[in-house]
């Protein structure tokens, strides 16, 4: 590996030259409140306004650059909001120059200078992570964190709320930083994208971050308040189908105390139509059935976060928040089964219909508290994080079938009612130790204590009573404690830098019903080691990844007891399900030119008990469950561009070609296959004449196969456009998702004597219009999340 590494470096150092360096270092902050700032750009130039060296501030406001100074130079930093700063370099000898503390000030007139003329990238690309600025990005503005998502380099979302990174959905998600119930059970399409700041994607974290997920970490931040004074925005939102939004904002902040607060009500409606065809019996002689189901679902939802952080003195942070969603759904589902021995028959054998009424609250409520504190030594850092959420969801559905052919006949009805809570405990600190100014020491323990109750009793009726039905009536308790602690050491020698880190994590598991007739114990002890190597070029880096990741069963994957809603296929938990330890390689390329960026990565995965979904038939019903195989490798090449040609014009465009192989069997079944899958998304923002503004994006995502299951090619195309009003003080957005309704999810599932094929559309095109206003602000950038210094 030493000599590949080194073999890989020497490919590119004759392209980009290497003479003495200097290291330019430094940390930026707020001149008033003394807070870091993140993403400052700082740039180098030589005597000749010419570009020679370029970066950005890291979550802790540090910069650290490499130039070639040959004569007087300036350094240059900016950032939206706040005035330009900018002071001389003089050339000597010295490979070291440390400028100490850059103060910036906070400025209107500049802030709304940068809104008119040119605007921050919707996309930044950096070697370790990708940054996605909601708040750039037109149709993103509208919706809720799923269509964030979906907007994001490499990440989609599917229509049962599952996120995916490079194909792999093994990713774990963070709001802030932490793990947190809004990223569970669908949860993220209720948080509005108006109060999300940006998403960074980090394909292969180091081992500050749990090792869960092996595709990588989606950290999702939420905004905050960063300008002195009162400010604030109100935004309205009408949709078709109804999408009806309120999202007002409220901050103050001084030189002490900085207060933030989020609001949010929706309403809104997803109209969904499901196809199945089947086939059972191939192979002798065959029975057809037809089903489809029309779904209407009404979801009502309010979300409010609020806090505060006190800034002690220059070095002391304290940071306290409180965050609140709570939603009432009310879905309707009509299902129509039809089945066929005989194609050919005017009438069918039997004919059955079902139609299904749900109401569901869920309350989730997180309390968050951090201690930050800073010291004279640049870099050492320590923090405390301490976290409390809990939530309650009470679900209940009334199912009435009837069958219509050959004799017309009421069935008993069925009602289902599932009611759970959960209770989650976090603490964690974190010890940032500069040992010199080339080598630092870091190392931090977390515990995590989570407790989640589930009761889910199904009913049949008889005359005027009700009766379990299918002996469903399972009340289950499930504990889980994780306890982690890691260190990682890094340091750089000239222009190559390296971290290695090790991680471990012990996890305690029970699942016991309530009568014991079910209990099962388990427990995961592992270490987690992980390097990053990096070598920076003039203007481009190189960067090589390893990582040792765990993918957990959730609670709904081990859950063992099944749902009833449909006559003909169940999904149920597996409690013998395992989890699966991933290795992560990758490498890593970043060029930026004046107008294009470049960022190619290669990498390879292979995961030891990968979990996969397998279907089955028992009394002919179609049952799915999630089962561990052998393993899976995967290996593929990722190609991200950012290209400004003009001011007024951005592309953006992506690529995911990989290769992956699987081997296992369960039930007699050999599942061993090997497939390829291709993604791409392009997209472009125009800045038109009048403050208009133009974006459209295109999705495609390749042919999909395991040894059961086919899923066929996906596409979609989303547009939308803004105009600036009123002084820069409002904007309207009009956005169409999943335009020409492209979006359709088609599969064949293929066993020993059956095919199924479905085909979902389980949203319609949406059509949205919003209006913002923003007082004392004049770009909804500026209200951003709590002091991200905090957050990992």
């Amino acid at each position: 590996m030493k000599n590949l590494t080194i073999n890989i470096l020497a490919l590119f150092i004759p392209f980009f030259g290497i003479a003495q360096q200097t290291t330019i270092s430094g940390k930026v902050q707020d001149h008033a409140t003394k807070e870091a700032l993140a993403y400052v750009t700082v740039t180098v130039q030589n005597s000749k306004s010419k570009t020679i060296a370029t970066g950005v501030t890291d979550d802790h406001g540090l910069f650290n650059l490499e130039a070639t100074l040959t004569d007087a130079s300036t350094i240059l930093f900016t950032y939206t909001g706040y005035q330009n700063h900018s002071q001389s370099l003089i050339f000597s000898e010295k490979q070291k120059i440390d400028l100490e503390i850059i103060d910036l000030v906070t400025d209107a007139v500049q802030l709304k200078a940068v809104e008119i003329n040119g605007q921050k990238p919707n996309i930044s690309l950096k070697l370790d992570k990708k940054v996605f600025e909601v708040g750039k990005d037109v149709l993103s503005q509208n919706g809720s964190a799923h269509d964030v998502l979906n907007g994001v380099p490499s990440v989609a979302v599917d229509p049962s709320g599952t996120i995916s990174l490079r194909g792999n959905s093994n990713v774990l998600v963070l709001i802030n930083g932490r793990q947190s119930g809004l990223t569970q059970s669908n949860a993220l399409d209720q948080i509005a994208a108006d109060q999300i700041e940006r998403i960074e994607v980090i394909t292969n974290p180091s081992s500050r971050y749990d090792a869960a997920g092996s595709a990588g970490i989606i950290n999702i931040i939420l905004k905050k308040n960063k300008k002195s004074g009162f400010s604030g925005q109100v935004r309205l939102v009408g949709g078709s189908p109804n999408d009806s939004r309120l999202n007002p904002s409220l901050n103050y902040k001084s030189n002490k105390i900085n207060l933030f607060s989020n609001f949010s009500i929706r309403s809104s409606d997803y109209v969904g139509l499901y196809t199945t065809d089947q086939v059972t019996n191939s192979t002798t002689t065959p029975n057809y059935m037809h089903r489809v189901q029309n779904e209407d679902r009404h979801d009502d939802g309010k979300l409010l976060y609020m806090g505060a952080d006190y800034f002690i003195n220059e070095h002391q942070t304290i940071t306290a928040a409180f965050l609140k969603n709570a939603t009432h759904d009310n879905d309707k589902t009509d299902l129509r089964y039809q089945y066929d021995s005989d194609l050919g028959n005017n009438m069918p054998d039997s004919l059955l219909t079902r139609h299904g009424k749900s109401l569901e609250k869920r309350d989730y409520s997180q309390l968050e508290f951090n201690y930050t504190r800073t010291f004279k030594q640049k870099e050492k850092k320590w923090t405390i994080d301490v976290q409390y959420d809990w939530w309650n969801s009470d679900k209940k559905w009334d199912l009435s079938t009837q069958r219509l052919v050959p004799d017309a006949m009421v069935y008993p009805s069925i009602r289902t009612s599932s009611v759970g809570n959960s209770k989650d405990f976090l603490a964690k600190t974190d010890f940032i130790q500069p040992i010199d100014s080339l080598y630092t020491l870091e190392f931090g323990i977390k515990t995590e204590i989570r407790t989640v109750s589930s009761d889910y009793l199904a009913e049949q009726q008889q005359d005027t009573n009700w009766v379990v039905y299918q002996n469903i009536d399972n009340d289950l308790n499930y504990d889980e404690t994780i306890t982690g602690a890691y260190t990682q050491f890094s340091s750089k020698i000239n222009r190559f830098s390296y971290m290695l880190g090790l991680r471990t994590e012990f996890t305690n598991i029970s699942i016991k019903d309530v009568e014991n007739a079910y209990n099962d114990q388990k427990n995961y002890n592992k270490l987690f080691p992980t390097v990053n190597l990096s070598y920076k070029f003039d203007e481009a880096a190189l960067q090589l990844n390893y990582s040792k990741r765990i993918k957990r069963p959730s609670l709904y994957a081990l859950y063992p007891f099944n749902e009833v809603t449909d006559l003909n296929a169940q999904y149920i938990g597996n409690p013998d399900l395992n989890p699966s330890y991933t290795d992560a390689f990758e490498m890593a390329f970043l060029k930026t030119w004046k107008t294009f960026t470049l960022n190619p990565s290669v990498y390879y995965q292979y995961e030891k008990g990968f979990i996969q979904d397998y279907t089955y038939r028992q009394d002919d019903i179609f049952l799915t469950t999630p089962i561990n195989i052998d393993y899976e490798i995967r290996s593929g090449i990722e190609l991200s561009t950012l290209y400004n040609p003009l001011k007024w014009l951005q592309l953006n465009a992506e690529m995911n070609y990989y290769h992956f192989k699987q081997k296992g069997n369960y039930m007699e079944e050999n599942l061993d296959y090997s497939s390829k899958n291709f993604t791409a998304r392009v997209s472009t923002q125009i800045k038109l004449p009048a403050k208009f503004s133009f974006q459209g994006r295109y999705n495609f995502r390749g042919e999909k196969r395991n040894a059961q299951t086919t899923s066929k090619a996906l596409q979609s195309i989303d547009f939308g456009f803004s105009k600036l009003l009123l002084k820069d003080k409002a904007t309207i957005v009009f956005d169409v998702s999943n335009a020409f309704n492209l979006r359709q999810y088609k599969s064949v599932t293929t066993g020993t004597d059956y095919v199924v094929r479905d085909n979902s559309i389980p949203n319609a095109a949406r059509y949205r219009l919003s209006f913002v206003y923003r007082f004392n602000l004049t770009d909804s950038k500026a209200i951003r999340q709590a002091k991200e210094a905090n957050r990992d």
